[in-house]
């Protein structure tokens, strides 16, 4: 820590023994970056093709060799998907604030953990967000952050399961944005918080609410998560593992038998086999066997966003009715909940640990 003194500039400080055109330091603090996946700019055809080129060229997501992937991705693959995509997300846009829900819900849940942060911490903290895809950049936030003084920077991921397509991507994208700085500040990256007691609670309780708002209680609650191919776990990925174990404490939690409650897993890309059951045909499978009114949550988002109001409110539900199926409820993400807002605080508070007590 510098021995500074305090001068008028924006709270900047300069070395008390420093020549007299050293430069002005900030005052320290501590950033609290959240990350989440991202967002297009807008569903026009040139907005998507950018942001589903990012999306679709990070390693990480789609691990092809770049000589077969790229020429496919760019010259076939992004002709045609961005007109698709642009209209998904028309259907979901927020038109009001001329932004994707993704974004919105993002901002309302910083704005509330930025209001009990600095209610905990007062002005020794930071907080902000970030998306791994899109606008606002991660490197354009660590880049604020660290102007702002912020000479220690907690990175969180606000996936509650860990994938390599997920987590280790905007945490590699962290790293790349410190490597871009000339005083890089001390960093710790958040671990997922899939088997954590709170998030576990508040999960359970949002499924309570809205079970008893239903005049009939759904015969089984699927809880649908994003998918990957299964070759991820083959190769070590703790995605798969960490989605069950979620549903079996979420089953513990509400006290529920095995039949009450699956997993399955949605958002399917590609010609490879991915992990299984598929939502978008066990929705149907449960209809043609007579499970006629079902419920469906979507654990692995913190946020709701085009693969949870479009896909799963748009198109597993229709895969579900035509099947036969009835009743279709889906419970929406925590998004920005009063309680989400704890857990997500009693989450950071444990890794500030050292930092700010």
């Amino acid at each position: 820590m510098l021995d500074a003194t305090d001068t008028p500039n924006d709270n900047a400080t300069v070395p008390t023994h420093a020549e007299a055109d050293h430069p002005t330091v900030k005052a320290p603090k501590v950033g609290i970056l959240l990350s989440n996946l991202g967002t297009p700019d807008n569903y026009d055809y040139w907005s998507m093709r950018r942001y589903l080129s990012e999306f679709l060229s990070d390693k990480r997501v789609v691990d092809y060799s770049p000589w077969i992937w790229q020429p496919l991705l760019q010259l076939i693959i992004l002709t045609r998907r961005p007109f698709s995509s642009g209209a998904a997300y028309k259907s979901i846009w927020n038109e009001a604030e001329n932004e994707s829900p993704l974004l919105t819900i993002t901002k309302a849940q910083t704005a509330k953990i930025k209001t009990a942060m600095q209610a905990r911490y007062g002005d020794d903290v930071m907080v902000d967000f970030a998306m791994r895809y899109g606008n606002p950049s991660i490197k354009s936030k660590v880049r604020e952050m660290t102007k702002a003084g912020c000479q220690k920077i907690l990175f969180f991921p606000l996936y509650p399961q860990y994938a390599g397509a997920t987590s280790a991507t905007a945490n590699d994208e962290f790293f790349r944005a410190l490597m871009k700085e000339k005083w890089q500040p001390t960093s710790r990256t958040v671990q997922p918080y899939f088997d954590d007691p709170e998030y576990i609670d508040t999960l359970a309780k949002s499924i309570e609410k809205a079970y008893a708002n239903l005049e009939t209680r759904p015969d089984v609650l699927v809880c649908s998560y994003h998918g990957v191919p299964i070759r991820y776990l083959m190769e070590g990925d703790p995605y798969h593992c960490q989605c069950q174990k979620t549903t079996r404490l979420l089953k513990e939690r509400l006290g529920w038998k095995d039949t009450e409650i699956m997993t399955t897993f949605q958002s399917i890309f590609g010609r490879e086999e991915w992990l299984k059951p598929y939502t978008v045909e066990e929705v149907a499978r449960l209809a043609e066997a007579g499970k006629k009114n079902i419920a469906i949550c979507a654990p692995a988002f913190s946020s709701d966003c085009i693969e949870t109001l479009e896909e799963i409110n748009e198109e597993i539900k229709e895969s579900f009715e035509h099947a036969g199926g009835e009743h279709f409820t889906y419970i929406p993400c925590l998004n920005d909940d009063d309680a989400h807002i704890a857990a997500l605080g009693s989450v950071i508070e444990r890794n500030l640990k050292g930092w700010l007590d």
